[in-house]
C-alpha cells in the first residue's frame, strides 16, 4: 500500500473545523480511499457532521469507505501499554492505567501525546489510506504538536523516548503529514490563524499549513454608484449590508495567505447537510 496520509485539521473555535474534517473525509472516501476520521474532542461535533448519534473509541463505518471514532483517553492509554510498551495482553493493566491517569493529568505533554499518538498509531498500521483528525482549537493544537519533543526531553531513554521521537518525525514529515487550518474572514479568526502559522513556522512544529477560508459570502459586485440609484427600502438596505460584508471580507482576506475558500451556506441546514455541501465544494477545488 502507498504511504498513508495524516491530515490534522484545526482552527479557532466556531470556524467550522469539525465540518471541514467531515467534508474532507467524505470527499476522500468518494474518491475510493479507505478513510478514518478521528475526533480528539468529545466526538459530538464530528459525529453530528457525519450523521452519527455518538462515536466511540472503536472505529465504526459511517458511509462507504469512511470510518469514524473519538478519542477516549483511558482506552488509548490501555492500548498504548499493551501495543506500544509491550505489556502482555493478559496482564491486568487497570491499576497501572489508573496510576498513569494521575500522571496524564499532571505531567506536561503526557495528555497531549496520548491523544495525538492514537491517530498516528492508526496511520502506522497502514490499514487506512488517510487518517483525518478533528483536533482541538489552535492553542491546544499547538501543544499537541509540541508534545513529542516535550516527552523526549522529560524521558531521555527507553521505549517512551524512542516512540516520542518517532511521533515527532511523523508530524514533521512533509510526505506524510498535512495540516489544515480553517478560518473565517473576520478579525479574531484571521489574527489567531496568522499567529498560529507564525508559531508553527518559527518552532518547526509541522509542515507549512494549508489555510482554508470558510463561510465566504459570494461577492455580488454591487458598486456604490448602483446602490445610490436604489430607492429607500429593503432592497437598498440589503445592498448596503452586502457591500459592507464584502469590504470586511476583502480587508481580512488581504491579511491572510490562504489556499482555498468555502462558501457561506445559506438556509437552515443540519450539520450532516453542511458536511455534504462542503464536500461537494471541495470536489470542485
Amino acid at each position: 500500500m502507498a504511504t498513508s496520509e495524516l491530515v490534522l485539521v484545526s482552527g479557532k473555535g466556531g470556524t467550522g473545523k469539525s465540518a471541514l474534517t467531515a467534508a474532507l473525509a467524505i470527499e476522500q472516501a468518494r474518491r475510493g480511499r479507505r478513510v478514518l476520521a478521528v475526533d480528539l474532542g468529545s466526538g459530538l461535533g464530528l459525529g453530528a457532521h457525519l450523521r452519527v448519534t455518538a462515536l466511540d473509541y472503536r472505529p465504526v463505518q459511517v458511509r462507504p469507505g469512511l470510518w469514524a471514532m473519538t478519542m477516549v483517553r483511558a482506552a488509548a492509554l490501555d492500548e498504548y501499554l499493551k501495543t506500544q510498551l509491550r505489556v502482555p495482553h493478559g496482564a491486568p493493566t487497570g491499576a497501572v492505567t489508573a496510576a498513569l491517569n494521575v500522571l496524564v493529568d499532571t505531567a506536561p505533554g503526557v495528555r497531549e501525546i496520548i491523544s495525538i499518538g492514537k491517530p498516528i498509531f492508526e496511520l502506522w498500521k497502514h490499514e487506512w489510506d488517510a487518517v483525518l483528525v478533528d483536533t482541538p482549537s489552535l492553542g491546544q493544537f499547538q501543544s499537541y504538536l509540541r508534545a513529542p519533543e516535550t516527552i523526549a526531553a522529560i524521558v531521555p531513554t527507553g521505549n517512551v523516548q524512542r516512540q516520542a521521537a518517532e511521533l515527532a518525525t511523523t508530524l514533521a514529515d512533509r510526505d506524510t503529514t498535512r495540516v489544515v487550518l480553517v478560518t473565517t474572514p473576520a478579525e479574531l479568526p484571521v489574527i489567531e490563524t496568522m499567529e498560529a502559522i507564525a508559531t508553527i513556522r518559527n518552532e518547526g512544529l509541522c509542515p507549512p499549513p494549508t489555510v482554508v477560508v470558510n463561510r465566504l459570502v459570494t461577492t455580488m459586485s454591487i458598486s456604490d454608484d448602483a446602490i445610490a440609484t436604489l430607492p429607500e427600502g429593503p432592497f437598498r438596505d440589503a445592498a448596503i449590508h452586502q457591500r459592507s460584508v464584502e469590504r470586511l471580507q476583502e480587508h481580512w482576506l488581504e491579511m491572510l495567505d490562504y489556499q482555498a475558500t468555502l462558501p457561506y451556506l445559506m438556509g437552515v441546514l443540519t450539520p450532516g447537510e453542511v458536511a455534504l455541501r462542503l464536500a461537494d465544494s471541495l470536489e470542485m477545488l
